[in-house]
């Protein structure tokens, strides 16, 4: 019989997934849902328990944890799939999908108002992280129901409380922000390099280690040079991102020209059919522009 925490995974997509099976070996019991059946069914030979209901999955269990696609989504789940009824008092939902930090206010009142505890707490690492346990996770809400969740973000990576409800929220968009900012101008960048005469697989090797080096280069640039965009993190994903980035500055007054610019170019790259792409593929967005495809 397991000693761990009964925990259940709402949404088993590219990160849910392995996410899941990682705190089922961790030894924890694990319940978990996912809207189309068959993508929670390889969990089964983890030995987690797979529902037909959210509901169901949430029952008597000590922790939730979301991994849907949006906020939309979120609110559908706990609060017309009967979730947030299901689940009893003093138990934790901890939101790790990306959502506006506005959202993450309004489940969290919500959720209190049932007897409910809350936690926004999105994470950054993409599905290699997922797999291996070593997400960057941002928690906002209460510091005694963060220090509650440790032994589940334990199997999942590095946790930082990082304020208020909401909080998780804002430092998962400043990290998107980075990201999308970043791969733009990677791919500018590795885009000139080959347009000018230059190997572009040879410029990131000769830039990597100074100044110009980070994560992006590294695995992005890596699959630009090598024209993989296998979708890790889908060009959409970015995108919905982005725009939340873009919502919540103009809710709090802020300008950010820079996130807007890279915003319209992912939403251009997905009107032209590279939704499905990894987030790397603006690479081929930018390459249609300079007419170098």
């Amino acid at each position: 019989m397991s000693t761990g925490l009964k925990i259940a995974v709402l949404g088993t997509g590219m990160m849910g997934l392995p996410m899941a099976r990682r705190l089922a070996k961790a030894g924890h019991e694990v319940q978990a849902w996912n809207r189309t059946r068959a993508k929670a069914e390889p969990l089964a030979s983890d030995g987690v328990t797979i529902h037909d209901k959210a509901a169901d999955a949430v029952r008597d269990v000590d922790f939730a944890v979301s991994l849907l696609e949006n906020g939309a989504t979120v609110g559908n789940v706990l609060f017309e799939l009967s979730v947030a009824q299901a689940m009893r008092k003093g138990s934790l939902f901890i939101d790790m999908a990306s959502i506006q930090p506005r959202e993450a206010r309004e489940h969290a009142n919500k959720l209190q108002a049932l007897g409910v505890q809350h936690l926004d707490a999105p994470v950054s690492g993409g599905t290699l992280g997922a797999e291996a346990g070593t997400l960057a996770i941002m928690a906002g809400g209460e510091a005694a129901d963060f220090e509650r969740a440790l032994p589940v973000f334990a199997a999942l990576g590095r946790a930082t409380h990082v304020g208020p409800h909401g909080a998780g929220q804002l430092a998962k968009l400043a990290n998107q922000m980075i990201v999308g900012i970043t791969i733009g101008a990677v791919a500018e960048a590795l885009l000139l390099a080959e347009h000018g005469g230059a190997d572009p697989a040879k410029v990131r090797e000769a830039i990597s280690g100074g100044f110009a080096d980070s994560r992006i280069l590294q695995v992005h640039g890596e699959r630009m040079v090598k024209h993989d965009f296998a979708p890790r993190g889908r060009m959409t994903v970015q995108l919905k991102d982005m725009r939340n980035a873009m919502a919540t500055a103009e809710e709090i007054d802020f300008d950010a020209p820079i996130t807007g610019l890279l915003e319209q170019l992912y939403a251009e790259g997905v009107k032209n059919g590279l939704g499905d792409l990894d987030q790397a593929g603006l690479f081929v967005e930018l390459q249609r522009r300079n007419a170098l495809d």
